[in-house]
C-alpha cells in the first residue's frame, strides 16, 4: 500500500534558507546601524533621552554643510543624468559597432564605483595646480587656474563627483532604451509621424520615469558621499558627512550623539529619494517587459 505524505511536508519550501544570507546582511549592516543612529540622536552622553541633539542639527554650521551637500547633489545629478543619459542613447539607438557599447558599458561598470583617495589623486594628478592638464594648457597659452578654478574647491568636487555619477547614469538608462521596441518606432513611421514625433510622443514619455527615477538615485549616491571629498577637499568644502565625522572622531568637538542626529537627517533625505525612486521605476516597469 503506497504511503501518503502529509500536505504540509510535501509543500516546505527550503528554498528561503536561499536567502538567509541577504536577511542577515540586511540586519547587520541597515537595520542595526539605523536603529543605533534613530535611538542615539534621542540621548546624550549620559545615555538620557534628551532632544538637545535635534535642535543642535540646526547650528548655522551644520545647516551651511547641508546646503553645501545639497547643491553638490543637485548639480552633479543633473549633470551626469544627462550626460549619462546621451551616453547610453548613443550605444544603443545610435547605430555605434557593438564593440564600443561593450567598452563603454566596462567603463561605466569600474568608474561608478570609483571613489576615495585614489579617485582624488587621479584628479589632483590631472588637474591640480602642477597637473597634467594645466600644464598642457598653459603650452597654449591658456591658464587654467587664472580664473580663479581649484581642484580642492566646490567646483573641482562638482567636477569629481561627475566622474562617477555619469557612468551610472548609463547602467540605469542603457537598459531602459533597450527596453524601447524598435516596432514602436516602425509603426510611427508608418502612420507618417517623423523620428521627432517618435520620440516626443512615444519615446520620451516612456523614459521619463526611469530618467527622473535614476537622476534621484545619483542624488542620493553624491548626497551620502565622503571618501571623496574628504580626500580631495578636507576642510575647504564642509559636507555634511564630514560633519559627521568630525563630531565621532574629532578631538574638540567629539560628540557622538550629534553625530547620530545629523546623520538621521541624511536619513530622511536618502528615504524620499529612495522613495521616489521606487515609485518612479513601478510606473515604468510595465513598458520595460
Amino acid at each position: 500500500m503506497q504511503r501518503t505524505i502529509p500536505l504540509s511536508v510535501r509543500r516546505t519550501n527550503w528554498a528561503w534558507l536561499g536567502t538567509a544570507p541577504f536577511f542577515l546582511f540586511a540586519l547587520a549592516f541597515m537595520f542595526l546601524p539605523a536603529w543605533t543612529i534613530l535611538s542615539g540622536s534621542f540621548r546624550d552622553a549620559s545615555g538620557a533621552l534628551t532632544l538637545v541633539n535635534l535642535r543642535d542639527v540646526f547650528q548655522e554650521k551644520i545647516l551651511a554643510a547641508y546646503s553645501v551637500s545639497i547643491q553638490l547633489s543637485v548639480v552633479t545629478a543633473l549633470v551626469g543624468a544627462l550626460v549619462g543619459t546621451l551616453l547610453a542613447y548613443a550605444i544603443t539607438w545610435g547605430g555605434l559597432p557593438r564593440s564600443v557599447r561593450s567598452a563603454v558599458i566596462t567603463f561605466s561598470s569600474v568608474a561608478s564605483n570609483a571613489g576615495g583617495i585614489p579617485l582624488a589623486f587621479a584628479f589632483i594628478t590631472l588637474l591640480g595646480r602642477t597637473g597634467v592638464m594645466p600644464k598642457f594648457l598653459k603650452t597654449l597659452g591658456l591658464d587654467l587656474y587664472a580664473n580663479g578654478f581649484s581642484i580642492y574647491s566646490l567646483t573641482g568636487l562638482i567636477v569629481t563627483y561627475i566622474y562617477f555619477q555619469f557612468p551610472l547614469m548609463v547602467l540605469i538608462m542603457a537598459p531602459a532604451f533597450d527596453g524601447l521596441k524598435r516596432e514602436w518606432r516602425e509603426a510611427a513611421e508608418n502612420l507618417g509621424g517623423t523620428t521627432f514625433d517618435f520620440w516626443r510622443r512615444v519615446g520620451l514619455p516612456i523614459l521619463l520615469p526611469s530618467f527622473l527615477g535614476a537622476t534621484v538615485l545619483l542624488f542620493g549616491n553624491a548626497f551620502a558621499a565622503y571618501a571623496t571629498a574628504e580626500a580631495l577637499t578636507g576642510s575647504k568644502v564642509d559636507v555634511i558627512t564630514r560633519i559627521i565625522s568630525v563630531q565621532i572622531r574629532g578631538d574638540v568637538m567629539y560628540n557622538p550623539n550629534l553625530s547620530y542626529a545629523i546623520s538621521l537627517g541624511m536619513m530622511v533625505v536618502l528615504g524620499v529619494s529612495v522613495f521616489l525612486y521606487v515609485l518612479l521605476q513601478q510606473r515604468t516597469a510595465r513598458w520595460l517587459r
